[in-house]
């Protein structure tokens, strides 16, 4: 493992802990896209089967465990808390995902590295994680206003792909048999969804200002 790879595991895991927070904490999902969430579960389900027949080692495994049982948790809370559930935005989440879960379907199945049903799933949870921050995103600019924790949750999980890219780039030039194309392009994709959201991020936190989306 490298210190890229390190680095952006340790920001995705501190997305879903600060997401966790504002959760517990406040008792509240406000500003929160369910749609998101579910994606993002389906992506950990359908990406980490490899849990039932391989062990890597102690550290891949906990962490494999930690994103799935985080964003079912997260899923959950949003449903079927009886208080968290209140202060879901339905009337601002509306963006149809389930067109993104077609649409992904469909390219794995088109493209894809090996012909066999894991590595079309993993394909799939690629394509879909790259796409899956945007009805949180499109909740965000639908709201404006976005609160200090929901706005560090969006910053650290762009943070953790940006770092994967870096990732992606020093196994490249340092590992002869590295060829996860569909992952380094799904990352840049990804990451340039965000390019907005870290301007007007960064805006903020220079003026010390609260974050504001344009609608």
């Amino acid at each position: 493992m490298n210190i890229f790879r390190l680095a952006g595991d340790m920001t995705h895991l501190i997305s879903i802990l600060v997401l966790l927070l504002k959760i517990y904490a406040t008792k509240s999902c406000s500003g929160i896209s369910l749609k998101t969430q579910e994606l993002y579960a389906l992506v950990f389900l359908t990406r980490y089967l490899d849990l039932l027949t391989d062990f890597i080692s102690i550290y891949n495994t906990v962490m494999k465990l930690v994103f799935i049982g985080s964003s079912l948790a997260i899923v959950w809370c949003m449903r079927r808390h009886r208080v968290v559930r209140r202060s879901y935005d339905k009337e601002l989440d509306t963006f149809r995902h389930y067109f993104l879960i077609a649409a992904t379907f469909a390219l794995a199945v088109l493209v894809y590295e090996k012909f066999t049903f894991r590595e079309i799933l993993w394909a799939f949870s690629i394509y879909l994680e790259a796409v899956a921050i945007l009805p949180q995103l499109v909740m965000l600019q639908r709201s404006g206003n976005v609160d200090n924790l929901t706005g560090k949750y969006v910053f650290f999980l762009g943070a953790y792909r940006a770092f994967y890219i870096l990732n992606w780039i020093y196994r490249y030039f340092t590992e002869a048999r590295f060829t996860r194309w569909i992952a380094c392009v799904s990352g840049l994709v990804q990451t340039a969804l965000y390019a907005d959201f870290f301007y007007y991020y960064f805006i903020s936190w220079k003026n010390n200002a609260k974050l504001k989306l344009p609608a």
